[in-house]
């Protein structure tokens, strides 16, 4: 199970992509005992992703997160999620690779679903642009 820490899952905290894509791997691996396969079959996770209609874990996760920012961005300018999300912390930082702030996170899940902050005034477009349906299945009967 995904950990939500600070707006920001576990799976965003791992860099290395083959890690990454292990933990995408669990939903299919689900999938596949329903489905009675074994890793003997050698069948490829996208093939599965496919035959059961199951997107791909980044991106419901990046659905949920745009899900939470609409609200955010349609609310008060005084409420406390607002205050929260506009906050700046003074001070340096230590050496190395700068962390990930929501802030970065937001702007690339908005880059990627190609919609614009305004947006979530309207909120039928908004939750209509931000959803990612999982693909149409095709279920094989074996």
């Amino acid at each position: 199970m995904l950990r939500w820490t600070a707006g920001v899952t576990l799976m965003d905290r791992i860099r290395n992509d083959a890690i990454r894509q292990k933990f995408g791997v669990a939903p299919i691996a689900d999938k596949m005992r329903e489905a009675r396969l074994r890793r003997m079959d050698r069948i490829r996770n996208d093939a599965i992703r496919q035959k059961f209609g199951v997107a791909p874990i980044a991106d419901k996760m990046r659905e949920a997160r745009l899900r939470w920012y609409g609200p955010v961005l349609r609310g008060k300018e005084d409420s406390v999620r607002k205050i929260g999300l506009n906050l700046e912390v003074i001070g340096k930082r230590l050496r190395g690779r700068p962390k990930q702030r929501w802030a970065d996170t937001s702007h690339m899940d908005l880059k990627a679903a190609g919609v614009h902050p305004d947006l979530a005034l309207d909120r039928e477009r908004w939750r209509h642009d931000t959803r990612i349906a999982n693909p149409a299945t095709k279920r094989d009967k074996r």
